[in-house]
């Protein structure tokens, strides 16, 4: 028979697995990435999976050792940090960037995987019975909806950057 305790678990060891393969994913791309906007943001969600995994961690061993879900510090900054890090390489970098198609498709391959993360720790959330589990998750979950839209950015730079600096500073032809 299986316990609650046994399906938190099993989330729990399958978020760790998520977070480790995508720190293993983001590090492998950010070695592969032609440009240093794409070394520094994937770098950078590299280090962010690893956060990931490290406080689910936390939270697996609280409750391995039957102890209710522990409160967990994480108050994630809404992407403000990698924001940072984007603007400033785009701003370095200009609209002159060139991005093969292996750098696209690796940006697309972290957009689908920040999608089923973000699926994964929503669907918990609402099946999640304390209230301390369910913010946790919804707060994980919103971390990563944050660095789908991130990888976007970036997908829509690579892909046109000319016209990615056009949207992005509203620049307007009117003509005076």
């Amino acid at each position: 028979m299986t316990t609650e305790q046994d399906k938190t678990l099993e989330a729990l060891k399958t978020a760790i697995q998520m977070e480790i393969d995508g720190k293993k994913y983001y590090l492998k791309a950010s070695q592969e990435s032609g440009n240093a906007l794409g070394k520094k943001l994937l770098e950078k969600l590299a280090i962010e999976e690893d956060n990931h995994r490290q406080k689910f961690e936390q939270i697996y061993e609280a409750i391995r050792k039957k102890k209710a879900w522990p409160t967990i510090d994480f108050k994630p900054d809404g992407g403000q940090s990698l924001r940072t890090i984007f603007a400033q390489a785009a701003e370095e970098i200009g609209s002159k960037a060139e991005a093969p198609t292996t750098e696209l498709n690796a940006v697309q391959t972290a957009m689908d995987m920040e999608n089923k993360t973000y699926d994964f720790y929503k669907r918990h959330g609402e099946k999640a019975s304390h209230d301390t589990e369910k913010d946790f998750y919804h707060a994980v979950a919103a971390e990563e909806r944050e660095h789908h839209l991130i990888l976007l950015d970036y997908y829509e730079y690579l892909k046109d950057p000319a016209g990615w600096f056009v949207k992005t500073e509203h620049h307007s032809l009117d003509g005076g």
